[in-house]
């Protein structure tokens, strides 16, 4: 009885791994698109309570830019993997 149970999990875990809507996996490699365009960041500065001045920085540098890949073949590639078909829309890279 308990092994019957667990088919919908399974069911469920084996769903999650299918392809997404191609919508969705636009959404997904725009932003992967973007990351291969160059490093991103972020710098951040501020005051705590004490009066210190606090700061910090995040910087990011994907596999796709290191190894020069063209953001526009990263977008079409990824969004067959994800969705099984051609992207529904053009990438548009903002400057």
């Amino acid at each position: 009885m308990r092994s019957l149970a667990a088919i919908p999990l399974a069911a469920a875990l084996l769903a999650a791994c299918g392809p997404v809507s191609p919508e969705a996996a636009a959404r997904m490699c725009e932003e992967r698109a973007r990351a291969a365009t160059g490093p991103t960041g972020e710098v951040g500065v501020g005051i705590n309570s004490d009066g210190k001045v606090r700061g910090g920085f995040e910087v990011g540098i994907t596999s796709d830019y290191l190894y020069g890949r063209d953001p526009y073949e990263v977008y079409d590639q990824c969004v067959r993997q994800k969705s099984g078909q051609g992207p529904i829309r053009p990438l548009v890279l903002e400057p």
